[in-house]
């Protein structure tokens, strides 16, 4: 179970994730896979590491007081660092594992302004988003990021939103944010998301000296958090396994269920990826089993629930 999250962890970003996010969190919460990012080659360092966020499920699970943060949009994008040299634009990195992205800098340079107005040597964060009404937006846009040619990269529908910027002089996180959108960013506070992918939100205290003072974990800064809403899985009772040959050869199992309506399809086949996976899981024929459909299509089964 671990290499296959491993597996899908380096998938999703390098844009072209296995499984869908709520497939993701159920099995790593199940697993307790706390692997962030991948090892990346031949790529460039951050100025700053990008960290990841910590997602909880439950507000009761909640490691901060919200009344002492700010709330914003959880984006559903393709992160990235942008460094800027003596005020100009020099370099953007994809997200990578943390510390170390691949260089896009043609390709984002028409979506960030060219030039700030600092000395300092600065990295500005965000994520380069497409519209949600394009099919797997996401994937949309960071692959984007990964084209050879620059005049397609232009053609897509994309936009950079900024939601860091470090070092910083300013007591708070906002007036940041505000500063980067004076001077031509878009921003997690100002932009409007109504037609972007969002897929939860996040937390984080403004006061740059509380959310400091509280530092980091080896993944996740401790002064913010992300809130997720995890797709219920729809219970159903495991009939059978068949073996199916795919295309390139590779033999993979599907669970035969019990039928039952997952959102507006009714569902009596599910994926199972591997001998593994059904391993893992526990999985006998006649128990029962929560489903769900990543990205509304592909039925999964993601837990034995007896």
């Amino acid at each position: 179970m671990e290499n296959l999250l491993d597996q899908a962890s380096k998938a999703y970003y390098s844009g072209v994730p296995l499984m869908s996010d709520a497939s993701f969190d159920i099995l790593s919460a199940h697993f307790n896979y706390s692997s962030v990012g991948h090892k990346v080659t031949g790529g460039l360092p951050h100025y700053f590491p990008m960290y990841s966020l910590l997602k909880i499920f439950d507000m009761d699970n909640a490691p901060l007081t919200i009344e002492d943060c700010i709330e914003t949009p959880k984006l559903d994008g393709a992160a990235i660092s942008l460094l800027y040299v003596e005020g100009e634009f020099t370099l953007a990195l994809t997200r990578g594992d943390g510390k170390i992205g691949q260089d896009i800098t043609k390709n984002v340079a028409h979506l960030v302004p060219s030039s700030i107005d600092t000395l300092d040597i600065t990295q500005i964060d965000g994520e380069v988003l497409a519209p949600k009404n394009i099919p797997n937006s996401r994937n949309y846009a960071a692959g984007a990021l990964n084209l050879k040619d620059v005049e397609e990269v232009k053609k897509r529908d994309l936009r950079f939103v900024a939601y860091s910027c470090r070092p910083t002089q300013i007591t708070f996180w906002s007036i940041d944010m505000k500063n980067l959108e004076r001077q031509g960013f878009n921003t997690v506070l100002s932009f409007d998301t109504t037609d972007f992918p969002t897929d939860g939100k996040v937390f984080r205290i403004d006061n740059y000296a509380k959310w400091k003072m509280l530092g980091y974990t080896s993944k996740h800064p401790r002064g913010s958090f992300a809130f997720k809403i995890q797709q219920a899985s729809i219970e159903t009772t495991l009939l059978d396994v068949q073996w199916q040959v795919g295309k390139s050869g590779v033999v993979s199992p599907v669970a035969i269920l019990e039928p039952v309506m997952v959102g507006d399809a009714k569902v009596s086949r599910a994926t199972l990826h591997n001998i593994s996976y059904i391993r893992d899981l526990d999985l006998e024929i006649g128990c029962r089993v929560g489903i769900i459909r990543s990205g509304e299509i592909i039925p999964r089964v993601v837990e034995r629930l007896n």
